[in-house]
């Protein structure tokens, strides 16, 4: 376990392998070699290391283009589909998570109580070890480098995130798959609150008293969860300099 989480680590360590990774996450197709290479503006034999490194460490996942296209067939690179845990390997750590939340919501009110306390705990702890991990002044730091900040976490922890800043002073954050989707679909009202409370723990580490508000979810057929961020003192106090 300590021995894949430090070959995560350094996996995600180097900048550019971090913003290639990011750059993969994010596209909605298979990227190849020379799409990272030209846009990264990088030689293709150096891409090609990073994205071997990612895949080494399964963040990425890669395959043979079928599209029946002529020259030299390439590998096509996405994101990998195993969920990627700092903690535990990805199936242990689905079936303690099974276990742990079926064992809290047995307890009734109580206990749905104490699981979204879990959440909000986990998200506060994960986001204090990346700040130990990647320090960073909270009290010098700028409202994009702390957005940053809390992108590399999201991704690290092998969700597909996008965060934008709107002009009314609130955050749209989307999330494109979700750590937690097997239990999910068994509990939906139960993990979606307590995922809620990890992500707003989160982002609280960073900005202080947030509301995350859920605007729609991936159980009900949509291809994100979207959540809306308000009340974030630092783009209030940006929003009413500029």
């Amino acid at each position: 376990m300590e021995c894949d989480a430090q070959k995560l680590t350094s996996a995600l360590a180097d900048s550019t392998r971090f913003s290639i990774y990011q750059y993969v996450s994010n596209s909605r197709e298979p990227v190849t070699v020379q799409d990272v290479a030209e846009h990264f503006s990088i030689h293709p034999n150096v891409a090609r290391l990073h994205l071997t490194k990612l895949e080494d460490v399964n963040l990425l996942s890669s395959a043979s283009d079928r599209s029946g296209k002529g020259g030299r067939p390439s590998r096509l690179y996405s994101l990998s589909d195993q969920v990627v845990s700092l903690q535990f390997p990805p199936r242990d750590y689905r079936l303690l998570a099974d276990i742990a939340i079926e064992s809290i919501l047995s307890l009734g009110e109580a206990g749905e109580a104490a699981l979204t306390k879990m959440g909000y705990r986990m998200g506060t702890e994960m986001a204090k070890r990346a700040l130990k991990e990647f320090p960073l002044d909270e009290n010098k730091a700028s409202f994009e480098e702390k957005l940053e900040h809390i992108h590399r976490l999201v991704v690290a922890q092998g969700l597909k995130p996008d965060i934008e800043a709107l002009q009314d002073g609130r955050l749209r954050f989307r999330v494109f798959n979700c750590t937690f989707s097997e239990t999910a679909k068994r509990y939906p009202s139960s993990v979606c609150r307590m995922h809620n409370a990890l992500l707003t723990g989160i982002f609280e580490t960073y900005f202080g008293q947030i509301e995350l508000r859920e605007d729609e979810s991936m159980l009900s057929g949509c291809r994100s969860c979207n959540y809306t961020v308000v009340r974030v003192p630092e783009l209030d106090c940006q929003m009413s300099v500029d």
